[in-house]
Parts: structure tokens; C-alpha cells; sequence
């Protein structure tokens, strides 16, 4: 379970798109004819990497390891 269930979009027009990364979490990013539909794929796309990452870290520790909770 996530403590922080906030990110930072940084979004603007760029040529007839719009663009938008996480600030937070580097690779996150898209693009989309519409703010609406970059703000809906923006948080698709970091709920997976979220989910991604948290997989990668689980398998990298093997066997053996607690999980920690830390809030900010």
C-alpha cells in the first residue's frame, strides 16, 4: 500500500499536443491531443510503473527480507 497517493504533472501544449511527465518519478511520461486524456494516461502510466518498480525491487531482494513502511 502506497502512503504518498499524490504526484506532481508538469503539462503543457507543444505543438498541437499535449505533453506531461511525474515530476516525482523519472520515465513517466506521455502525450495526448487532449489535457483531459493526458491527465487519464499520465496516471495509468504511473500506477504501472509504480507496480513495475515495486515487482523489480521484490524479485532483486530473493528471499530473506521485510518490508518497511516510511512516511514522509
Amino acid at each position: 500500500m502506497l502512503v504518498n497517493n499524490q504526484y506532481t504533472a508538469v503539462v503543457k501544449q507543444e505543438d498541437g499536443w499535449w505533453v506531461g511527465w511525474i515530476a516525482e518519478i523519472p520515465g513517466v511520461n506521455c502525450q495526448e491531443k487532449t489535457c483531459e486524456e493526458l491527465k487519464k494516461t499520465l496516471a495509468i502510466t504511473l500506477k504501472e510503473a509504480l507496480e513495475f518498480n515495486r515487482q523489480e525491487a521484490l524479485s532483486s531482494a530473493g528471499s530473506g527480507y521485510t518490508e518497511e513502511k516510511i512516511a514522509l
